[in-house]
């Protein structure tokens, strides 16, 4: 069951029926009942800066846009962006706050859809920190397989040892598990300007493609 009138104006958690945060239905629901304390409602620093000394016209995928407030960051710093949801009720907020941009948002699947032509860049905002671990093991063959051969996967990394979630953490080492072996990393930093879910555990990083 949701929460009730009462319960949603009295600033209570709502309470959600049990899903699977791996299916669109989980995530459905949270932007159905505008409940999402993942949501920055700006642009990170970190990417801010990110987009002030990259060259123009690369081709960014962003999975798990959510809101997709970044998309604008990317078109505006003359970058042909995608982002995608597999929720409709995520892609009908971010439609809405991309206005003449919302055509750069469209529903669909990281791990099933066709891209066509591959990407320069994958940003990842809170995407895999959103996955069940068990679909972890996903995340770096289909990253890789959407880039191209001199490509980069950049975003934020959410690092806990808890194990509920989403956000799921990486405890120690787990991101080199995952990414090591088809992945170099080559920008580490913290992040100052995090929402208070992220506070004092994610970090921006930016990993090239291994060269073979």
């Amino acid at each position: 069951m949701t929460e009730t009138k009462n319960e949603r104006n009295s600033g209570l958690t709502p309470v959600f029926p049990k899903e699977d945060p791996a299916r669109p239905n989980f995530w459905e629901m949270r932007f159905r009942e505008n409940f999402m304390p993942w949501d920055a409602g700006r642009v990170p620093a970190a990417l801010a800066e990110f987009l002030r000394t990259e060259p123009r016209g690369q081709r960014v995928l962003m999975p798990g846009c959510g809101s997709a407030y970044e998309v604008r960051a990317f078109a505006e710093a003359g970058h042909e962006v995608l982002a995608i949801d597999f929720a409709p009720a995520a892609l009908e907020r971010a439609r809405h706050i991309l206005g003449p941009l919302s055509d750069r948002v469209q529903l669909a699947d990281f791990f099933e859809f066709d891209f066509g032509a591959p990407f320069d860049l994958v940003y990842d905002r809170a995407f895999l920190c959103a996955l069940p671990r068990r679909e972890w093991h996903r995340y770096a063959p289909r990253t890789a397989q959407l880039l191209r051969p001199e490509g980069r996967l950049a975003g934020f990394f959410f690092f806990d040892d808890g194990e509920r979630g989403p956000p799921f953490g990486l405890k120690a080492g787990e991101l080199e598990a995952l990414l090591g072996e088809r992945f170099d990393r080559i920008a580490d930093t913290a992040v100052e300007d995090s929402i208070p879910i992220f506070a004092g555990k994610e970090r921006w990083q930016i990993w090239a493609v291994r060269k073979s």
